[in-house]
């Protein structure tokens, strides 16, 4: 394509010249400097260079400014990076994590969302009030472990109020918690941070767990001990 326009706008070139040759006065404006005309043979054979047109005329030198203020900073337009691989992968992005103390916190308060977290809430007062939060946290995940299982009751009110699991709880009652206690506050925390697992505990997919005072001789796997709690899966 480039070509073609380029060998249409030669030819469009000849002909005015030659049209410009044959028709007398001052019709077409002489040429202004003292080179002589080139023949049309001549002429087509022309290659255009950088020399024959005057540009970039590398023999000129660059012309110095004496209005230069080099204190004054040079705008700059910064290279955009490359965009992470995580926006190119299917996979989810890391959320971000933030300590367990942080998280507390920010959940800390006297109600609760729903049953189940009021649930689960009074559960960690009892269970573990005063201990570690990685405690209490490792006691309310066990709680929402049996929970999922299918082993237990599948909410975690069922598996709270199921007989014989845990001792505070009395003909299927949960009993309240001091709402203006500042261990309430930490357990009503701690439930909703289990429930909507925004940290992980330190006994993972455990089912079950005793106080450190008690020796029942199970035979489960230990996971871990925390606070004053054995942890077993």
């Amino acid at each position: 394509m480039r070509r073609t326009f380029r060998a249409a706008a030669w030819t469009a070139a000849a002909i005015s010249f030659c049209t410009a040759g044959a028709l007398a006065g001052p019709l077409v404006a002489a040429q202004g400097d003292s080179r002589p005309a080139l023949s049309y043979t001549e002429h087509g054979g022309t290659t255009l260079t950088a020399a024959n047109l005057g540009l970039n005329d590398l023999t000129d030198p660059a012309p110095e400014s004496d209005s230069a203020d080099l204190s004054t900073p040079v705008a700059t337009h910064a290279i955009a990076p490359a965009a992470p691989e995580n926006i190119l992968s299917d996979e989810p992005a890391a959320r971000p994590r933030r300590s367990l103390a942080d998280l507390v916190m920010d959940y800390s308060g006297t109600e609760t969302p729903d049953e189940e977290t009021e649930c689960l809430a009074r559960a960690v007062y009892w269970e573990s009030k005063g201990e570690p939060l990685a405690g209490q946290l490792t006691v309310a995940e066990v709680i929402i472990n049996r929970a999922e299982s299918g082993r237990f009751a599948p909410t975690v009110c069922g598996v709270v109020r199921q007989r014989g699991q845990f001792s505070f709880v009395r003909g299927g009652h949960i009993p309240a918690a001091p709402l203006a206690s500042r261990d309430w506050r930490i357990a009503v925390a701690i439930a909703q941070i289990a429930i909507q697992d925004l940290a992980d505990g330190a006994a993972p997919r455990a089912l079950f767990f005793h106080a450190r005072r008690v020796n029942p001789g199970w035979r489960l796997t230990r996971v871990a001990t925390v606070g004053n709690h054995v942890f077993y899966r």
